[in-house]
């Protein structure tokens, strides 16, 4: 471990509050920090819903769902999201009811060191860092693949280059200005998936050019309900269809990935007290709808066998990126593969400058906690934390991969990578939700005084623990058939990555699991409540809001 790292009495320290004894990290149990907490609170409930939705709804369902529906066939793509959305739910109800009650600016990283071990935050910060480091060159490799639908004679690094220039100007200019972009941008989103939706059915029941009703024409075979996945090389039917059933449940667990990124948010969220269980129970309701109804509509509208659908790793350049295009061509509607194509672009570059943001945020809570470089929490005065921005831009350079090794080849890299980062990050925040129910029960302090009680716990939380354990474990089943050294290490090589983070910190600082009892649940509470009554009664002293201005405030 680095020397900034190192401080006296660090993690196996005592403190007192109240009277209280209680264990832990004293850097962790600083709510406010005079000296480095400069982070504004610029974010609104609509914009931490947008944001939320525009660092979710991307690649995974815009593009990635092209390789389920060839894997697992229109029922089973239509099974696999819904499976995983249900447990998407549960991590973010977990989050949700840790953040309402202690909105810090530290993440849910934070939490993972207060209320199970500063060696498990540590470990969680870093991996939930690497996500992100590796999840904007994804997006950016995937806005590569959208454009060169158009154009295959500009060589794709010019367009790497553009993009990435692009996003990091759009977070250097400041939260408000980001929020307030970003929530337009996912607007657009929006909107244009409602259009995808409505487009989806129409043409599915008959509104097209060629006047053909669809029906459920495709969950029949020989294109549906379910797909086969390696059957030529498993030489098993049943086996194959199970398979291809399995790989929905990958790429789904890819696709919903990014929902936890309101755990971030936080700690630039005006009443997050108010607004981030508010935002978490949007963000669900809208990412539900679009997933589970977006992968129902490409299961009756674009044919599992279709040649021309975007599959990883063997997509060729310029083929379609995302199945709305496909649909739209099958249909024989002209030039509305275009306008979808260039809405799709939209798409990806908002899911990347989110992510980018998200990415600076995480650093910089990590450098303020001293798990990472004392230079990361510099900040600029529009409360931009630069130095954190300026790295997490150059880790960007990682999509000029796609150079040498082809988009689509690197595109399967990066969602390998980031299924399981975002995996493990899901799988802490359950349990370090379980830790601190425990340490409610512990105490004497009832789930029912809460400003938000998550629905479904503990049973909740336990269920989406084993859930995502099961899929994280066998995600890779396919690099052993056969066995494909490249494919199998980015599924496979954040599991050690966490253990050596958690194992070294515990190692070196002698940490331990903190007691439920000794879990400190009242530091810092008294002046994230005392700013939440400021903000109310400013926003009280402005008069009552009128009839638009509520509508506003509840989009």
């Amino acid at each position: 471990m680095a020397e900034y790292e190192k401080k006296q009495g660090s993690n196996s320290s005592k403190a007192s509050v109240s009277g209280k004894e209680i264990y832990g990290d004293e850097e962790l149990l600083k709510i406010v920090d005079p000296e480095h907490d400069t982070l504004h609170r610029g974010l609104s409930a609509r914009q931490i819903s947008m944001i939320a939705l525009g660092g979710a709804v991307g690649t995974g369902l815009i593009i990635g769902s092209g390789t389920a529906l060839v894997r697992g066939g229109p029922l089973g793509i239509f099974l696999g999201y819904s499976f995983v959305g249900l447990v998407c739910y549960m991590v973010m109800v977990s989050l949700g009811e840790m953040a309402a009650y202690l909105p810090h600016k530290k993440g849910f990283p934070g939490y993972a060191a207060r209320f199970v071990d500063p060696a498990f935050g540590f470990a969680l910060g870093w991996n939930y860092l690497l996500k992100y480091l590796i999840v904007t060159p994804n997006n950016i490799n995937a806005a590569g693949v959208v454009i060169q639908y158009w154009n295959k004679n500009i060589h794709i690094a010019v367009w790497m280059v553009v993009f990435i220039v692009f996003i990091f100007v759009v977070n250097l200019l400041g939260v408000r200005v980001f929020g307030e972009l970003e929530f337009w941008f996912s607007s657009l989103k929006v909107l244009t998936l409602i259009g995808l939706l409505l487009m989806g059915i129409i043409i599915d029941l008959g509104g097209n050019p060629k006047h053909d009703r669809y029906g459920f024409r495709f969950w029949k075979p020989p294109t549906g309900p379910m797909g086969t996945y390696l059957e030529p090389k498993v030489h098993n039917h049943r086996l194959s269809v199970f398979l291809g059933f399995w790989s929905t449940l990958v790429n789904a667990l890819f696709a919903y990935i990014g929902t936890e990124l309101i755990g971030v948010t936080v700690g630039e969220a005006q009443a997050p007290r108010k607004n981030i269980p508010i935002a978490i129970r949007r963000t669900f309701f809208r990412i539900v709808v679009f997933y589970i109804g977006g992968v129902f509509v490409i299961g009756l509208i674009v044919p599992s066998t279709d040649q021309s659908l975007f599959t990883a790793s063997t997509a060729k350049v310029g083929a379609a990126a995302s199945p709305f295009v496909v649909a739209a061509k099958l249909a024989g509607i002209k030039t509305l593969d275009h306008v979808i194509n260039a809405c799709i672009l939209i798409f990806v570059l908002s899911a990347a400058n989110s992510d980018l943001y998200i990415g600076s945020r995480t650093l910089y809570g990590l450098a303020i906690e001293g798990k990472a470089p004392r230079v990361f929490t510099r900040v600029n005065r529009m409360g931009v934390p630069y130095a954190a921005l300026i790295l997490c831009t150059l880790f960007c350079g990682l999509v000029f991969l796609n150079v040498s090794s082809g988009s689509a080849k690197v595109f399967t890299y990066f969602v390998n990578l980031v299924s399981t980062f975002g995996a493990i990050t899901w799988m802490c925040i359950v349990y370090t939700h379980i830790r601190f129910m425990k340490a409610l029960r512990a105490q004497g302090m009832s789930r029912e005084s809460l400003p938000y009680k998550a629905p479904f716990q503990p049973y909740g939380a336990w269920f989406a623990l084993v859930s995502t354990a099961f899929i994280t474990f066998f995600k890779g089943f396919d690099t052993f058939i056969p066995f494909k050294k490249d494919t199998f290490v980015t599924s496979y090589i954040a599991l050690p990555a966490f253990v050596l983070f958690w194992g070294g910190y515990k190692l070196y600082y002698r940490s331990k699991v903190i007691p439920p009892e000794k879990v400190d649940l009242i530091t810092g509470k008294r002046e994230i409540d005392e700013e939440e009554e400021r903000f109310n009664a400013e926003e009280a002293a402005k008069g009552p809001r009128t009839k638009w201005q509520k509508i506003w405030d509840s989009l």
